[in-house]
């Protein structure tokens, strides 16, 4: 029992000496920028009025019909 207490009270101690570290200067030095896409990219246009049209589906075919029920 005296391993268990022991072991919960290291434990304690370890993760409020984790949480309580300083990380040396205490500011952070690392900068976020975004990114720009390639000048040869150009913007998307909208499709024109004489694109092709989408295929039309398969017509349905009747399917034979189902036995009577006795």
């Amino acid at each position: 029992m005296k391993k268990l207490i022991l072991a919960s009270v290291s434990a304690l101690a370890l993760l409020g000496v984790a949480a309580c570290s300083d990380s040396g200067t205490g500011t952070d030095n690392t900068t976020t920028q975004s990114t720009n896409p390639p000048a040869n990219e150009q913007p998307m246009k909208p499709a024109s009025p004489d694109a092709s049209k989408p295929a039309e589906p398969a017509p349905a075919t009747n399917p034979a019909p189902a036995a009577p029920a006795q």
